[in-house]
């Protein structure tokens, strides 16, 4: 006869049920409130953590907090239920990775290191889907707006930190070899679908 589970206390229960009822994740320290006198955090986070093992669900850290999303070998099923939401053109992507590698980065830097301006609808697709925001001004003259990502940008690739970055040669995809009858032609790597949200859609729990 199979034994059943010990009842979960207080502090589980809210921590969980606070988690899932959250759409971003949740930050440490507002756990650590709505928790019980004398409950230990790291301890209900592990214990929760440990009871979602093997489920359909992990309990994961993104940057100060904590977010439950689906196990990733489940995120090609759920393509089939799920809408993937409309997916950013390259340039916008290209400049997500830019700002990503390289912030607080102003405008002209970014146009610098892609090597083509960057034109104020590219900008506007990143901040409606709240992957970047201003990061102050840099002390130089005109004071240029500086940009970085956003705490969505980490839930959106399921980081816990910027240092969870992969590094930049993953990111990239080799071109294809020219062929033999053909002189080399240089070829500008693609950023892998990796920097894509819409690929990151499935693996979210409560969206």
């Amino acid at each position: 006869m199979t034994e059943a589970s010990p009842p979960l206390s207080t502090a589980e229960r809210l921590l969980e049920a606070a988690i899932f009822a959250a759409r971003e994740p949740v930050p440490l320290r507002t756990l650590a409130t709505l928790l019980p006198d004398g409950a230990d955090l790291d301890a209900t986070i592990e214990a929760v953590r440990r009871r979602y093992q093997g489920a359909g669900v992990d309990l994961i850290t993104i940057g100060q907090g904590l977010m439950f999303r689906t196990a990733p070998d489940l995120a090609g099923a759920l393509r089939k239920i799920i809408e993937v939401p409309r997916r950013l053109p390259r340039v916008a992507l290209e400049t997500l990775a830019i700002i990503a590698y390289h912030q607080p980065v102003t405008r002209t830097e970014i146009e610098t290191i892609r090597g083509a301006s960057l034109s104020q609808n590219t900008l506007d697709a990143l901040l409606q889907a709240d992957l970047v925001a201003p990061r102050g001004h840099k002390e130089v003259p005109g004071r240029p707006t500086l940009w970085g990502t956003t705490p969505h940008f980490l839930a959106t690739y399921g980081l816990r930190d910027l240092r969870d970055l992969p590094k930049r040669s993953d990111l990239l995809i080799e071109p294809d070899p020219p062929k033999p009858a053909e002189p080399p032609t240089e070829l500008t790597p693609e950023p892998l679908a990796i920097l894509d949200p819409a690929d990151q859609t499935a693996r979210a729990a409560t969206d």
